[in-house]
């Protein structure tokens, strides 16, 4: 006995059967003052059927604002997804389930997550959404506004561990990170939400982080380090452009052979001009009264 397995299929949007609105009020009205008309020629018996006729096709009219749809259904059934804005009429007896078509803003709670490194970080993110498949985001997800909110909560806790808060000795050459590469963690983080946005017939038009730092525990420390970091990053270019200025200094006195300095008294000046030029406080002069050997 072979067991039958039932593959789900994914709901795909479809024009519903739907019609111009006045068109059906213009009929709706004609019937009910037939109605009237039969009742005051006391003529109930086909005035009744008449009136409930106007009645019926009255209940088939919805009025639909821009960047709206309505999604109808028939017994259970779907039937189909009136985009179209005015008033409209459809199956009198079809559920029609209105849907906001307009672009959303979601801005996500301030999230503790871990980075690379396993550091705490603070993060938060705006995230610009929109329905596109409308049969998925009512028949596909329970919630499709309870789905966006956990599923951008997930895509940036997952996206903040796959990189560095800042730099580090132990990043490669290049390697993005949150701070400084914002630009490009925002393209993944679109990506990735994307992705999870799909099953629920919804896109993104925008996503952008809106808060970034280091969590409170750690965030003193963090200071001290970048601060230490800038330090002995401008320590290398202040001695990088001394070392270019002396080296500079030494061979326009060898050309113009202002002064012929032996090995050691070159070392002397070397040091001297490094002193002065390295130095982050005053230096003060020691005027020599003798020769240059005394």
């Amino acid at each position: 006995m072979t067991a039958s397995v039932q593959v789900h299929r994914s709901a795909q949007e479809k024009l519903a059967r739907s019609g111009n609105g006045y068109i059906g009020l213009g009929i709706a009205i004609l019937l009910g003052l037939a109605a009237i008309s039969l009742f005051m020629l006391e003529n109930p018996l086909y005035a009744a059927p008449v009136l409930v006729l106007s009645l019926i096709a009255g209940a088939g009219l919805y009025m639909q604002q821009p960047n709206e749809a309505r999604i109808l259904t028939l017994f259970g059934q779907y039937t189909g997804t009136d985009r179209m804005e005015g008033l409209r009429w459809a199956n009198p007896l079809a559920l029609k389930r209105k849907i906001s078509l307009r672009s959303r803003n979601l801005n996500t709670p301030t999230l503790k997550v871990n980075d690379k490194r396993g550091n705490p970080v603070e993060i938060s993110v705006a995230v610009v959404w929109r329905v596109r498949n409308t049969a998925q985001a009512v028949f596909e997800v329970d919630s499709y506004d309870t789905y966006v909110n956990i599923q951008a909560e997930a895509a940036l806790r997952h996206l903040a561990a796959l990189y560095a808060y800042d730099d580090g000795e132990d990043l490669e050459p290049g390697e993005t990170t949150l701070r400084a590469g914002q630009d490009e963690v925002a393209a993944a983080l679109r990506t990735e939400l994307g992705e999870r946005f799909t099953a629920a017939g919804v896109e993104v038009v925008d996503a952008k982080l809106t808060h970034l730092a280091y969590a409170a525990e750690i965030a003193q420390v963090m200071l001290r380090r970048q601060q230490a970091e800038a330090i002995i990053s401008a320590r290398k270019r202040i001695v990088h452009g001394a070392v270019s200025m002396v080296e500079a200094a030494l061979k326009a006195l060898s050309e113009r052979e202002v002064v012929v300095l032996d090995d050691e008294r070159k070392a002397a000046m070397v040091s001297n001009l490094l002193v002065v030029l390295c130095s982050d406080k005053e230096t003060q002069p020691v005027i020599n009264t003798g020769t240059l050997y005394n």
